[in-house]
């Protein structure tokens, strides 16, 4: 993987230190300090502890920031933020530059905001992916994402797509979200079939690719023939394992990776970590910005659903493409009851 500067914007890649045990953490600060002078009134900022070029959530959301940017006539900071003991100073220092509003991500990422939120009420801070505050704080706003009630509906697909009845989940790391994920995919699939058997494994890390194509290479070897993904930049790794045989199903992350598995990557249980930034930031800078809140964000929000790969529909094996089309009513009907609230998916961090 191409690795990206640590502060993704136009200024001089002399101003910018690689965010890493071997660099002072005074050191960054000030070349944060540096940078984000230049910078003219009205900073948006985006902390991300990935790193980009993932072809998913974190280039989606530097995407999102720019265009916002551009389209508010602000000035956007991308940060990576790749060492835990950095995360604090990066914020403080953002604070201290006045910026307007801070977005970050993952729950990593909250305990450095509640210590540094409270020295700058006038900068809005926006954690996405992350857990309620207890107590809410005025000035910050959490977003967690019901991403699992996706993967209940990919597991319906798979159940009526597969041809081996074994199915197979990929995770970044287990964390109590992600393990839901895995048994409302698992949930999904046994609601078609009670036969059908699923398999979860972890590549632990959301950023390696090579673990990612080991485990799924594994899996599609001992019969699996259909995975979901959940597992960031590791996905292109499962990708890849799943483009070496027709007939190896993949659900991911995001559009941008369609082009990845022409053959391969079926659907996605798409989380756009774009368009829910572009929604919490532009709220955060209008009127009416509440903070002290969590927000949960589901299906029929334009953030969360699954869909099927245009690309896929288009190159996929017909055979494959045939029980698609015979399962996706099932699917739009899950759709429809879990929104009306007649099916409750049960939200199972238990593995």
């Amino acid at each position: 993987m191409t690795r990206k500067s640590n502060i993704e914007t136009g200024f001089d890649r002399r101003t910018v230190l690689k965010i890493s045990a071997g660099v002072a953490v005074a050191g960054l600060a000030g070349a944060l300090s540096s940078s984000i002078a230049q910078a003219a009134d009205g900073i948006v900022a985006l902390v991300h502890t990935q790193a980009a070029g993932d072809n998913g959530p974190v280039d989606s959301m530097i995407a999102k920031l720019k265009q916002l940017a551009s389209e508010k006539g602000l000035t956007y900071r991308a940060i990576y933020a790749q060492d835990p003991a950095t995360y604090e100073t990066i914020f403080r220092t953002l604070g201290e530059a006045g910026a307007s509003v801070v977005v970050s991500t993952f729950n990593e990422v909250a305990v450095p905001i509640k210590a540094v939120a409270p020295d700058f009420p006038d900068t809005k801070w926006i954690q996405l992916f992350g857990d309620a505050f207890e107590p809410p704080m005025p000035n910050v706003v959490t977003v967690s994402y019901d991403y699992y009630l996706g993967c209940y509906l990919s597991g319906i697909y798979a159940a009526g797509v597969s041809k081996t009845g074994k199915l197979g989940f990929i995770g970044g790391i287990s964390i109590p979200p992600i393990n839901a994920d895995f048994n409302a995919f698992k949930a999904g699939a046994q609601s078609v079939n009670p036969d059908i058997t699923a398999t979860a494994a972890f590549a632990g890390s959301f950023q390696d690719p090579a673990k990612g194509q080991e485990i799924a290479s594994q899996m599609f070897s001992d019969g699996i023939d259909y995975i979901q993904t959940d597992a960031a930049a590791t996905d292109a790794g499962i990708i890849a394992a799943a483009n070496e045989m027709e007939g190896r199903m993949v659900s991911a992350l995001d559009p941008a990776q369609f082009d990845l598995g022409p053959k391969s990557l079926i659907a996605i249980v798409g989380l756009d970590f774009g368009a829910s930034l572009y929604n919490e930031v532009t709220k955060a800078l209008g009127p009416d910005f509440a903070g002290g809140q969590h927000v949960s964000t589901g299906l029929g929000t334009g953030v969360i659903d699954f869909k099927l790969s245009p690309v896929f529909t288009a190159k996929g094996p017909a055979d494959i493409i045939a029980k698609s089309d015979k399962t996706w009513p099932d699917v739009e009907k899950a759709r429809a009851a879990i929104l009306d609230g007649s099916l409750k998916v049960p939200f199972n961090t238990a593995l």
